[in-house]
């Protein structure tokens, strides 16, 4: 198995940690997007369900509105997942740090930005001159 080379950069690269900090901004960005248009919408869809579990809240009462309505239950599944798993990856980065194989990820990310030049979307966010 060929070992990955790293020749310029780093792991501790203020370029790799420029595009780090772009990707989770990406990452909340998304899960955003989908809040303010899937979520939303999903809520909307079981808004007569919301108001009956305000006055009255039972799981069952939720079960029998997701039933009900399936493709809102989904959207808001895929939301709360979505948000989840970026709140997992993240905490997992802050706690334990990046794992090798996504700074040498990183990395290659980096030089590829660097060889493309200033023609790449991502050159004037992560290589500052």
């Amino acid at each position: 198995m060929k070992k990955a080379r790293v020749d310029v950069l780093d792991s501790a690269s203020p370029e790799i940690e420029r595009l780090h900090r772009l990707t989770v901004y990406a990452r909340w960005a998304i899960v955003s997007v989908l809040w303010m248009s899937l979520g939303l919408w999903s809520l909307w869809a079981l808004r007569r369900e919301i108001a009956l579990w305000l006055e009255h809240f039972t799981w069952v009462a939720v079960w029998y509105a997701l039933r009900a309505h399936p493709i809102s239950g989904f959207g808001l599944f895929f939301c709360t997942g979505m948000t989840l798993s970026v709140l997992i990856w993240q905490s997992r980065n802050i706690l334990w740090g990046l794992p090798k194989s996504e700074q040498l990820s990183l990395a290659r990310q980096v030089r590829r930005i660097r060889e493309t030049g200033p023609s790449h979307p991502l050159w004037k966010w992560v290589v500052r001159q």
